[in-house]
């Protein structure tokens, strides 16, 4: 990773166009989750201290270039000022005339947030014009939004390109955490990878198993494994037709040294629904009729004795059906255990992804981890090992004239 931070810059009465992710959950024009405004505080503060004019650049929604007044960035400035204690300007476009006053009038340490960048088709078609356009209002470029740099887009990628550039605060944060998880990490390290399909993660688990010693795996993705190996998972979640697939990565993971670790015994139920009567058997026992939903203790207990061999721990995707209680046991457990080990032995503990997430939150432990991702698609694509669009850029080496 080759690139510039905040304090490689000369803010001071610098325009800075700050890609952040404002896109929130929200409902009847009102925010309902500010983690991702949150984060952004300490990028926010630090150029604000500095004497830079922060114009900041988002996309909401879906508004396909066109403009679309429920996908407007509007709403959201009593809640950027409340998270950020500062007031907080709005111009009614991202280019043209009216943002270029608006820009133009912004003092020192001043605050404005453009108009929704996806209102312009140049935005996803990361199209020259429109980023020349995005690049007259400022001086300087910091991408502060991880969760949108899988994307190529103007204000993603193009910006980079083109102007001074550097990675914000959380963007920062957010490449060492990973760095320090999966591409050089203290070893041992084991993967923890859950949910209910490997279909949808086929290539995470083709690089995980190239880069961790230890895979462990729950939810339907272990069914499905052990399906493969010839077990009979009942009427579990299951994806019969991957089992080709799935013998494969084991014997690949074989090949690089990795353990791929599955249930040892598991919680089933006749029928999926809150406190259902449920029974304790071992993986290869489960009855024709149950479905597994969950790790029982022993697979509890086998794992939290490997975490404890561990010094690096990246998390993905429950070990259960955590949504419904009590089913929510396995994952609430190694979560717990994850965080006394980051406490107490100095494991290195990144987790991401909104299931991930939603998980940890639930076990009460999600601000006990090193660090947890509020990045969807793009956690996913580089636990995958891509190459991240809007990362690449922010690389020196890759500037153009504009």
């Amino acid at each position: 990773m080759n690139f510039h931070t905040l304090k490689d810059l000369q803010l001071k009465g610098k325009r800075v166009l700050l890609r952040a992710d404002l896109n929130v959950p929200a409902q009847r024009s009102k925010v309902t989750d500010t983690t991702r405004i949150d984060r952004l505080k300490p990028t926010i503060d630090y150029l604000r201290a500095a004497g830079a004019k922060v114009l900041i650049l988002s996309h909401f929604g879906r508004p396909e270039g066109e403009q679309n007044p429920e996908m407007s960035l509007a709403f959201m400035l009593p809640t950027l000022e409340e998270c950020w204690q500062t007031s907080v300007r709005f111009a009614p476009d991202c280019i043209g005339e009216k943002a270029r006053q608006a820009a133009e009038s912004l003092q020192d340490g001043e605050i404005l947030l453009l108009e929704n960048v996806r209102f312009h088709k140049g935005e996803k078609a990361n199209d020259p014009a429109f980023i020349k356009e995005l690049a007259s209002l400022g001086d300087i470029y910091v991408n502060d939004a991880f969760s949108a740099a899988h994307r190529a887009h103007a204000s993603t990628e193009g910006l980079a390109r083109i102007l001074p550039s550097a990675a914000g605060l959380l963007m920062e944060k957010e490449l060492k955490a990973l760095d320090a998880a999966l591409e050089n990490p203290q070893r041992p390290v084991a993967a923890i990878t859950g949910g209910s399909k490997i279909s949808s993660k086929l290539n995470v688990l083709n690089n995980l198993i190239n880069k961790v010693d230890y895979l462990i795996l729950g939810g339907g993705m272990a069914n499905t494994f052990m399906n493969a190996k010839g077990i009979n998972v009942g009427a579990s979640l299951c994806e019969h037709d991957m089992a080709e697939e799935a013998r494969t990565i084991m014997k690949n993971a074989g090949k690089h040294g990795c353990e791929i670790i599955l249930p040892i015994d598991c919680v089933t139920v006749k029928e999926l629904r809150i406190d259902a009567p449920h029974k304790i058997v071992p993986a290869n026992e489960i009855p024709a009729d149950e479905m597994a939903i969950d790790i029982g203790p022993q697979s509890i207990n086998s794992i939290s004795k490997k975490l404890q061999s561990c010094k690096t721990l990246l998390w993905n995707g429950p070990m259960g059906v955590f949504e419904i209680k009590p089913f929510d046991t396995g994952t609430n457990a190694l979560a717990r255990e994850a965080a006394r080990l980051t406490k107490e032995n100095g494991l290195v503990s990144v987790a991401g992804g909104g299931d991930t997430t939603a998980a940890l939150e639930n076990a009460g432990c999600s601000d006990q981890f090193t660090y947890i991702s509020t990045a969807g698609g793009a956690f996913l694509e580089w636990l995958e090992g891509k190459t991240l669009p809007g990362i690449a850029a922010l690389d020196p080496s890759n500037k153009k004239a504009a």
